[in-house]
């Protein structure tokens, strides 16, 4: 009898470890630094040192601002551009301190890179820290961003020279990573090709090009006195980078080739998709610009029309998996056995002991 509870002991203790040790394994998913502090930066859908201009109907859903430098165009109301949160913050006591801030984050962001890529098109990324090598930092085509179901991730791309992005290039985000935890800390300037969907926060020690018809989830920072951030008709959702599903097409569109990247022509058109309660029916085949303020689906020859739940897409050549929000963490099957050995072998140690 004593060798009977002596194996029910030790079996309680090896599925103790077990399960003990899948928790650890499944914290260990958890990746990338801690989140850039940005201060009161945070507040700026757009900010620069010399100057702001834009031209057409660009939206922000928080503050406008450059400092030292004090000129903002194109900021009138439609069919100008319009500036939400505080508004318009021209060389002001918020604006200065918001420089001041951007400084710092930008400082804080200059850590130990986990690996290098010049190109970043067709990549899939876990959080961490990741530098262009000393050479042009460019995206064409997509960068996946996998928060690995830790909504707690971070990103942190250290570009040595420039960022640029290629045209209808964007940024997916999936499995809970959150656009509010990518950084992109550019030592020279950053340019955003026309008509891309771009995710997290540029900290551009010298000017910001927004191309025309860009949604960004983030913001535009540039530091320099005479850096300037230059706007065309773009779209800028920073409060809600947490929640809001990308508008991402759901086949490879053709690109254009930003310096020293490899193209992969794709004959399919781009399309946009914007998120709705129920699929949404395919349509006639239309442009739909990405700064329209209701994007009309458009039908798509590879791809159908996305549901409402977020089931696990089936492989299909082409065809780009739409972004997921969800921060579940489910059990481990390592997990499960082991709680269930632990919990069978707990019983087993309770029932009492008959004595012959």
């Amino acid at each position: 009898m004593k060798n009977s509870r002596a194996f029910v002991v030790a079996m309680v203790a090896i599925a103790f470890v077990l399960a003990i040790g899948a928790l650890a394994g499944r914290a260990a998913n958890a990746s990338g630094p801690s989140p850039v502090n940005l201060r009161t930066a945070a507040n700026f859908s757009v900010l620069a040192g010399g100057a702001v201009t834009n031209t057409l109907a660009t939206t922000t859903d928080r503050d406008v601002g450059v400092s030292p430098g004090t000129s903002v165009s194109g900021f009138t109301g439609p069919p100008d551009g319009t500036a939400g949160g505080g508004g318009i913050h021209s060389a002001d006591s918020a604006a200065n301190q918001a420089q001041i801030d951007l400084t710092a984050a930008y400082t804080a962001a200059n850590l130990p890179a986990t690996a290098s890529h010049t190109a970043l098109g067709g990549l899939t990324l876990p959080g961490g820290v990741y530098d262009s090598g000393g050479a042009t930092l460019n995206l064409t085509g997509v960068l996946t961003l996998d928060g690995q179901n830790d909504p707690s991730s971070v990103w942190i791309f250290k570009a040595s020279s420039d960022l640029v992005t290629a045209t209808s290039s964007y940024v997916s985000y999936i499995n809970g990573a959150s656009p509010c935890n990518v950084f992109w800390r550019v030592m020279s300037s950053a340019t955003l090709g026309t008509g891309s969907t771009f995710v997290g926060t540029i900290m551009a020690q010298e000017s910001v090009t927004v191309g025309s018809s860009v949604t960004v989830y983030g913001r535009a920072l540039a530091q320099s006195s005479l850096g300037n951030v230059t706007l065309i008709n773009d779209r800028f959702l920073t409060t809600a980078c947490a929640s809001a599903p990308l508008l991402i097409p759901p086949t490879r569109p053709p690109f254009t080739i930003a310096p020293g990247s490899t193209p992969t022509p794709v004959p399919s058109p781009m399309t946009t998709f914007t998120p709705a309660p129920a699929a949404t029916p395919a349509t006639a085949p239309t442009a739909t610009p990405a700064s329209a303020a209701t994007p009309v689906p458009t039908a798509a020859p590879v791809a159908a029309a996305a549901p409402t739940a977020t089931p696990k897409p089936a492989a299909v050549a082409g065809a780009q998996n739409l972004p997921s929000t969800s921060t579940g963490d489910p059990a481990d099957p390592l997990t499960i056995l082991g709680v269930a050995l632990t919990g069978f072998g707990i019983l087993l140690l309770r029932r009492p002991t008959r004595h012959l």
